[in-house]
């Protein structure tokens, strides 16, 4: 994942290879719901999974390397971390892999901090850095969601897959929450500490 810092150089680029790895995975969105959804072909769309789990490390593993970090890449990293957990989840639900609680439980997280966002902009920031707890709770999601989709079938292999997918599950959905509270509460910390931005008027 690519990390947040106001001090790199060419900080306005948009063409870096960190930054096409993370279109490569917005683009693989739309993919994987329809190979879920239409042809239901689990085995293409596992491969989309850990395609963009690859990509996902890539993308922050080489913005380190080539010094390639960018506003654009801040933007594009976590929109499609949380574009994948929102396809993944109603695909899966659609499917009867997961429960629906599980499909709602996740996206109402990202919706409620959604809304803290007009609350930073009153002290003139669009973001905060994204958490260490926030890394960890993507990074169990992005792994639970194959082994759920590989534990549809019988035999070792499947029941083995799903016993794992959703114990990465559950500790998935207790980290993004856990982090999404930080979220909170570091915002809360923010408008109590930082005074509010004056508004400019247009001419």
């Amino acid at each position: 994942m690519q990390e947040q810092t106001g001090r790199r150089t060419g900080h306005a680029r948009v063409w870096t290879i960190p930054n096409l790895l993370s279109m490569l995975r917005l683009a693989g969105v739309p993919l994987f719901l329809w190979l879920v959804l239409g042809p239901e072909a689990d085995l293409v769309a596992l491969v989309v999974l850990m395609v963009s789990g690859v990509t996902d490390y890539l993308d922050g593993y080489l913005a380190r390397r080539l010094d390639q970090f960018t506003s654009l890449g801040e933007i594009l990293d976590p929109v499609a971390d949380r574009l994948y957990i929102l396809a993944v989840v109603i695909g899966l639900a659609l499917r009867d892999i997961i429960p629906w609680w599980v499909a709602i439980i996740l996206p109402l997280r990202d919706l409620l901090l959604w809304g803290l966002v007009p609350l930073l902009r009153t002290r003139g920031y669009s973001a905060l850095p994204v958490h260490f707890l926030g890394k960890a709770a993507t990074f169990n999601l992005l792994y639970a969601f194959p082994l759920l989709l590989l534990g549809e079938g019988d035999g070792v292999v499947s029941t083995m897959a799903r016993v794992f997918g959703w114990a990465f599950a559950f500790w998935g959905i207790g980290l993004y929450w856990w982090a999404g509270l930080l979220y909170a509460w570091q915002v809360r910390k923010l408008l109590r500490d930082t005074p509010r931005r004056p508004a400019t008027s247009g001419a």
